[in-house]
């Protein structure tokens, strides 16, 4: 069972950046799919990113101003993002599991992985 652990969020003005980090444990990054998803207050839980199988994603929301990135040696999933807007305000998460595709079309379908952080806030706003 991997462990997730998400920190990097905070309040940013519009246009700011932030990187959020996603430490892993239990698990080898890269030996499954793994993912960021947001969830907004009053919607569904969406994709935002992943990396797998030799495929990356983006959602077309954020293509072009945010990207995800592993780091082998500290087992850390990480997601650059840049020109926030204040659509993109939520909480993130950071999911992963054995049984969990990333797709370059579709990415990481966000009601299969089992294995979530607690999610970092992230809050675009002036």
């Amino acid at each position: 069972q991997a462990q997730l652990v998400e920190s990097g969020g905070g309040l940013v003005q519009p246009g700011g950046s932030l990187r959020l980090s996603c430490a892993v444990s239990e698990i080898a990054l890269g030996y499954y799919a793994i993912g960021w998803f947001r969830q907004a207050p009053g919607k569904e839980r969406e994709g935002v990113s992943c990396v797998g199988g030799g495929f990356t994603y983006y959602a077309d929301s954020v293509k072009g101003r945010f990207t995800i990135s592993t780091d082998s040696a500290k087992n850390t999933l990480y997601l650059q993002m840049n020109s926030l807007k204040p659509e993109d305000t939520a909480v993130y998460y950071c999911a992963t599991d054995w049984q969990c595709s990333c797709t370059a079309e579709t990415g990481i379908p966000p009601l299969c992985p089992d294995n979530w952080g607690q999610g970092t806030q992230v809050t675009v706003s002036s």
